[in-house]
């Protein structure tokens, strides 16, 4: 394993603070990112250790994570631990940089109103009523063919696209099994796919358009390493449009799994179900299916509205008078019923029993595991947002603040997008340009940076992204110059770092990413030497790792003295 300490000198302290004193050209900003929610009182022990290191290392400042999206809802000891990391870092010269307003990641906003994620469309699903009653009723019902893998030519599964190594890594179990007399047995992936760790089945699904579908599946589990290899995913022309990757034990007994995903304008969709990136273990899967769903995670605001209309379209039901207030009691929770809450019929209603009905409505979605972005056209979030702003200068009076804006995996599809009638990458650039603006109001002459994925055209900014109903090319037209770009993909830092810089943006690195070695903290700083407009380097860890964090510092140390003339 290669250390920093096999590559470069490392540098006294002396010598980071005397890099520090002067002139570090693209180095102006050194900084750590720190993921702490204040919320127990440990955040502030730790957050004190890993600014003590990066002082001592040179680093002039901490990217915060400190829950600032949810600001106008903590409580009083938040502040208390507030006040004590602003003190440890006023004592050892290193400067807050807040991050806030997440769209991708919408959980700040939805904390104040779970009504504001990003809503995807289901048009005329068919219900039936029953019993005073309406509950879905899709005609033809969808189905998985052999889900309960009972059927095999030899070693080969009836009816499934492909299976992993037929005979070797998949195999039929006729002794251990949930239901029937069979169970499909994932086994040997670390000895027969060691590259990439796969074990999967998958099966090509007719779905109807503008549906919601839940798949599922049992499975059980015995000695898988590493955890969270298990993963449940649909796709579409070899896109991913939903992933989920469930919570199992190493080792455990039968437990259901399931993710839900919008078809979209799709006939056809891809259903995976097994391992990536796994190393040992077996795992049994059994009874896999796929369902219609109704009004889970149905979203009530204006721009997502609600029709319920007889079967031939003729006739518009009215809420509050056929049938009561159709809320969703565990909107973005796990359901009781995952079918979702019924829409009940009220006294004198129009609506019959036995009555088919055509409903639409706008659900909210994850599109990796629990992430679920929130609707940038919304009034709404731009008000919760300000508060959240002027709370932040309140306290901590930053003069930088970052933008969490990376990976917004769904929008465009409500109606408030839509009545706009801007591109998704025009209704990107003015969310963005908002938030600056909101930002300046509060805080005079504030430097603002961004993440750099959802305006970079060699990484997200493009179509066909997840469940984003539109474009986002062309993201970066609609940002205002004063931006400051945190690029982050590695492999492609050098083509995104000259693109920002040509299009006349100052840049950041944003660099680690919880490997064994410093390699791409070398790389990406040797790239930003090369940039014009360069200011700056971030240690950037999403596993809470900071072993490397003094090499860090002590490399960038010595790469600002290089850049020194």
């Amino acid at each position: 394993m290669r250390t920093l300490c096999c590559c470069l000198p490392l540098l006294s302290l002396a010598g980071s603070a005397v890099a520090a004193a002067t002139d570090p050209g693209p180095f102006t900003d050194r900084w750590v990112y720190v993921a702490r929610n204040l919320r127990q009182d440990a955040h502030v022990a730790e957050i004190e250790r890993i600014v003590n290191t990066a002082a001592d290392h040179g680093l002039n400042g901490m990217v915060l994570t400190g829950g600032f999206d949810t600001i106008g809802l903590a409580p009083p000891e938040y502040f208390t631990r507030l006040e004590k990391v602003k003190a440890i870092c006023r004592r050892r010269g290193v400067e807050i940089i807040p991050i806030l307003f997440s769209a991708g990641y919408g959980g700040g906003v939805l904390a104040h109103d779970p009504n504001l994620a990003a809503g995807l469309a289901v048009v005329d699903a068919p219900f039936v009523v029953r019993e005073g009653e309406a509950r879905p009723a899709p005609n033809p019902a969808v189905a998985v063919t052999n889900g309960g893998f009972e059927e095999w030519d030899g070693e080969a599964l009836r009816g499934y696209l492909f299976h992993d190594r037929p005979g070797e890594i998949s195999v039929p179990d006729r002794e251990v099994c949930r239901e029937g007399r069979t169970a499909l047995r994932l086994q040997r992936v670390g000895e027969l796919s060691p590259e990439h760790g796969h074990a999967r089945v998958a099966q090509d699904v007719a779905v109807e358009p503008r549906r919601r579908y839940r798949v599922s599946v049992w499975v059980r589990t015995e000695g898988l390493q590493p955890a969270g290899t298990f993963a449940l995913q649909a796709y579409s022309d070899e896109a991913t449009i939903v992933a989920q990757r469930p919570t199992l034990p190493e080792t455990g007994d039968w437990t259901q799994v399931s993710m839900t995903f919008n078809s979209g304008e799709r006939r056809q969709v891809r259903l995976y179900a097994g391992l990536w990136g796994a190393k040992s273990g077996v795992v049994w899967l059994d009874d896999l299916r796929l369902e219609e769903t109704g009004l889970a995670d149905v979203l009530r605001r204006p721009g997502t509205p609600l029709t319920v209309r007889s079967e031939d379209g003729r006739t518009t039901y009215t809420e509050g008078e056929d049938f009561a207030l159709v809320v969703d009691p565990e909107l973005l929770q796990p359901h009781t019923d995952p079918l979702g809450p019924p829409i009940r019929l009220l006294p004198g209603s129009r609506i019959q029993e036995g009555e088919r009905l055509r409903v639409s409505f706008y659900h909210a979605q994850p599109s990796q595991s629990s992430q679920i972005s929130i609707c940038m056209s919304e009034p709404k979030v731009y008000e919760i947002w300000e508060t959240q702003a002027r709370l932040v200068q309140q306290h901590l009076a930053p003069r930088k603040w970052f933008l969490s804006m990376d990976e917004v995996r769904a929008g465009g599809s409500g109606r408030a997008c839509k009545e706009r009638g801007l591109t998704m990458a025009q209704i990107l650039g003015d969310c963005i340009s908002r938030q600056m603006k909101l930002i300046r109001r509060v805080s005079p002459g504030a430097k603002v940076y961004c993440w750099s994925d959802m305006l970079d055209p060699n990484h997200n900014a493009h179509g066909d992204y997840y469940l984003v109903e539109g474009d986002f090319t062309g993201s970066w037209q609609y940002v205002p110059k004063d931006l400051i770009i945190a690029c982050w993909w590695h492999e492609k830092r050098d083509l995104s770092l000259r693109f920002f810089s040509e299009h006349g943006f100052r840049t950041l690195g944003a660099t680690y990413y919880d490997g064994d070695d410093l390699e791409n903290c070398r790389d990406w700083a040797q790239s930003l030497r090369r940039t014009p407009e360069a200011r700056g380097i971030m240690y950037t860890t999403w596993e809470n790792k900071y072993a490397l964090l003094p090499g860090f510092g002590d490399l960038v140390a010595a790469e600002a003295a290089r850049s020194r003339p």
